[in-house]
């Protein structure tokens, strides 16, 4: 039997099942995509203008943040980082690098009651701190940590 003949067959019956089901209104391609990013602050090459873009300006430091990282960090082009937010509601958190030539890291938003709870890897180009800003219910809060950087992660 021709195995290559077989494939062809089952890759274009399942082409075609998609088919029928978005004729249907089964699938909707938009259902699947990201919500708008924040290119305003993505491309901010300030910490003010990193803050003003996701209305962290007046964020007020808080002890319910805790940001986890390493003290020193070998290579500036893997950072562990963990933010956690104890405050009830949290709705976002984004992680902004405060030396870096484009500070905004990431932005997550969390919905229906999602744990205050990110964790991802992140490059710094030289030392500096690694802050946390966290929006909950209408209000923004801040945290920080110093994070020392020996080799350079953005082409360092």
């Amino acid at each position: 039997m021709n195995h290559q003949r077989r494939q062809v067959l089952k890759g274009a019956g399942a082409a075609g099942a998609v088919g029928v089901a978005m004729a249907a209104g089964l699938l909707r391609p938009t259902a699947v995509y990201a919500a708008p990013w924040n290119q305003a602050g993505f491309e901010a090459r300030s910490l003010a203008d990193v803050l003003k873009s996701i209305n962290g300006a007046g964020a007020a430091e808080s002890g319910q943040i805790t940001v986890k990282a390493p003290d020193i960090a070998e290579n500036g082009a893997v950072v562990p980082v963990e933010v956690i937010s104890a405050i009830p509601g949290t709705e976002s958190i984004a992680i902004v690098g405060e030396k870096n030539n484009l500070p905004l890291i990431a932005q997550f938003d969390l919905m229906n009651g999602a744990e205050g709870f990110v964790s991802t890897r992140i490059k710094l180009g030289s030392t500096s701190n690694v802050r946390a800003v966290v929006k909950a219910g209408g209000k923004m809060y801040t945290a920080a940590k110093e994070v020392k950087v020996t080799i350079g992660g953005c082409g360092g």
